[in-house]
């Protein structure tokens, strides 16, 4: 039963993350993209810059700062890696972004947060 609300709370977020991301001027490509990999929650373009988004969500704010780690992003990354052909046209950057999440807290998006 945890697992299934984890899996709910998780695709809100997401949904919640798009929303917040596409007022943001950002056109939201793709959601829950999944490759060999990993997974990715969201590709989201802008001109000339294309975004890989893994989105963290969290019951209270102050429990976001340790919601990401190293050995996570570099599981998207290499997801990016693997369908960046998809999404990225020339002459666009891409960037593997964090979009962090907590009621009662304004969305957090952390760009370019991996740099291998």
């Amino acid at each position: 039963m945890k697992r299934q609300q984890a899996e709910q709370a998780g695709r809100r977020a997401e949904d919640a993350a798009a929303d917040y991301l596409q007022q943001q001027g950002w056109e939201v490509l793709a959601r829950r993209r999944r490759t060999p990999v990993g997974e990715i929650d969201l590709v989201v373009r802008r001109p000339g810059l294309v975004a890989f988004v893994e989105v963290k969500w969290r019951r209270a704010a102050a429990q976001l700062a340790d919601a990401i780690d190293e050995r996570r992003l570099s599981r998207v990354a290499a997801a990016a890696e693997a369908v960046a052909h998809d999404y990225v046209q020339q002459g666009d950057n891409l960037t593997v972004d964090v979009l962090l999440l907590a009621p009662d807290a304004e969305p957090r998006h952390i760009r370019n947060a991996w740099q291998p």
